[in-house]
């Protein structure tokens, strides 16, 4: 598994990916993965079979982890599995089988559709809003982004083309998956109210910008650790109400699936009484 760091190295050199912190998380989590089934972080990949995984979800939990935090350390392996690794791997003559995960994994409640009441509140709350928790609010509210890519924005991220500014990124979530660009146009109003703080540059967004925020969020009457998420979820469930499933998929970087399950209610139509015959 040494091997990982080096053709990372080469691979961002050719595409800018990984990130140094997505590497570091991956050899993180296979180190202690590794250490938990006993087996050396000097094996070839392919010591990382479905035995010696469940043999280190045991470990875990016998050490008194919680089932989520030790799929959180498993989970680190998909990095180690990306479909770019692969050629390099088979360069070096190995035959890799399939990353294979536990199959149960924590079910997080369907997305339900805040009331319009809950709505008008943030709203209202939004709009006192000033700098720092403006735009870290704007950036999740208005582009479904998730606070940790916030913290990684950079005037990088903001491009003009063809008269028309853009934020353009990789979610870190789906860097190891789908690996999908999120670019979306920018409001002008947004963009200049942006550049009256100074650029993204000027503006000190922290985990603490976003504390202030979950805790604001409870008084309004959202639930969970994670309050400011809300905001993302607000946001692909309009763009999912409005212009449909795959204008959801462009702004949030995630799948139908993920969309459907997680970030829109397609229990709640936000159409009147049609008939289809009179569509067609």
């Amino acid at each position: 598994m040494k091997t990982y760091p080096l053709i990372a190295q080469i691979e961002r050199a050719k595409t800018g990916r990984p990130g140094d912190a997505t590497v570091k998380n991956v050899l993180r989590g296979t180190a202690l993965v590794c250490s938990a089934a006993g087996i050396s972080t000097h094996c070839k990949v392919t010591a990382l079979t479905r035995k010696n995984i469940d043999k280190s979800l045991a470990h875990f939990i016998s050490r008194g982890l919680s089932r989520l935090t030790a799929l959180s350390y498993v989970s680190k392996l998909q990095g180690l599995f990306a479909r770019w690794c692969l050629p390099y791997y088979k360069d070096a003559g190995w035959e890799i089988p399939p990353l294979e995960l536990p199959a149960f994994r924590a079910q997080a409640p369907r997305y339900e559709r805040p009331s319009s009441e809950l709505l008008g509140k943030v709203k209202t709350w939004y709009k006192g809003l000033k700098k720092d928790k403006w735009v870290a609010a704007t950036m999740m509210l208005e582009f479904g982004m998730r606070n940790s890519d916030v913290l990684r924005l950079t005037e990088a991220n903001f491009i003009e083309k063809a008269n028309t500014r853009f934020l353009q990124y990789t979610p870190h979530k789906t860097e190891l998956s789908s690996g999908r660009r999120v670019l979306w146009p920018i409001h002008d109003d947004i963009w200049k109210r942006i550049k009256r703080y100074g650029g993204i540059k000027a503006v000190d967004i922290t985990t603490e910008t976003f504390h202030k925020i979950n805790a604001e969020l409870r008084i309004l009457g959202f639930t969970g650790s994670k309050a400011s998420y809300e905001l993302r979820k607000i946001c692909i469930d309009h763009v999912y109400q409005k212009f449909g499933a795959e204008m959801a998929v462009s702004i949030s970087g995630d799948d139908i699936k993920t969309i459907i399950k997680y970030y829109a209610d397609p229990s709640q139509p936000n159409v009147g009484a049609i008939r289809i015959f009179d569509l067609i």
